[in-house]
């Protein structure tokens, strides 16, 4: 029990930003208690219209998304998140959570167009913007993290 997160790639089309489903996936990254994290995530989730809880709900990021998300882990800017049985993000994700960007930049340039990824129970997509995917909302675990 806790907070768990998988990263995976799909080239299916979605119709919008937040709360969409894909059929196909395969693994690209997995975290393990990493809660700061969960909260960048969760912000994004909003600012781009998402109105459920945030559980069980998908995001798409762009490579924008991905900008922003290098930024703020390289200044250390994750803002502090808390939850039931979360953990606790310590700084030491720091060299994880930047290869995941590079794995994410490069599933884009290869072509996979997205990355879903899972946080106990939640799906988000990255897109480079020139299409839009599904991802599956319910607990994904991924091919090949």
């Amino acid at each position: 029990m806790g907070l768990d997160m998988y990263a995976s790639a799909t080239r299916e089309a979605v119709e919008n930003a937040v709360d969409f489903t894909v059929k196909e996936s395969s693994g690209l990254h997995y975290w393990r208690k990493h809660p700061n994290l969960h909260g960048w995530m969760e912000a994004l989730y909003y600012e781009k219209g998402g109105g459920d809880l945030f559980n069980c709900v998908p995001l798409v990021l762009n490579s924008e998304d991905l900008d922003r998300l290098e930024a703020d882990v390289r200044s250390a800017n994750l803002s502090h998140t808390e939850g039931f049985f979360f953990g606790e993000s310590d700084g030491s994700e720091t060299e994880d959570d930047l290869a995941f960007i590079a794995k994410a930049r490069k599933s884009l340039a290869d072509g996979l167009m997205s990355v879903i990824t899972v946080v106990d129970g939640l799906t988000f997509t990255i897109s480079d913007g020139r299409k839009r995917f599904r991802a599956e909302t319910a607990h994904y675990l991924p091919r090949n993290p």
